[in-house]
């Protein structure tokens, strides 16, 4: 059956696949009572927002700063890139595939 699923967003995306194949049951259920849609945007919130925050808070933390960005553009989109890509894995692993 194909689900009707909309403005779920990236994360709630990712977290309806790993349901689909670890949790086939649980999408059923959800779907007969209509709470499939409302959950996976309940998700996709969550992770947004965990993201956004780490994010900030470990850039703060290692010290890359707009000041950075307008001195060593390069070292600043290294750095930001390996943040985000840190976060990814921490929010994967704590909202998304839970």
């Amino acid at each position: 059956m194909k689900d009707n699923l909309k403005n779920i967003g990236m994360w709630g995306q990712l977290h309806y696949q790993y349901l689909k194949e670890t949790r086939p049951s649980l999408i059923g259920v959800m779907r007969m009572n209509g709470e499939l849609n409302s959950y996976l945007q309940n998700v996709n919130e969550q992770a947004d927002e965990m993201n956004y925050q780490l994010i900030g808070e470990i850039a703060k933390r290692e010290g890359v700063t707009e000041r950075l960005k307008a001195e060593n553009q390069m070292a600043w989109v290294g750095a930001m890139n390996n943040i985000r890509d840190r976060v990814r894995e921490i929010v994967l692993k704590e909202v998304i595939y839970v």
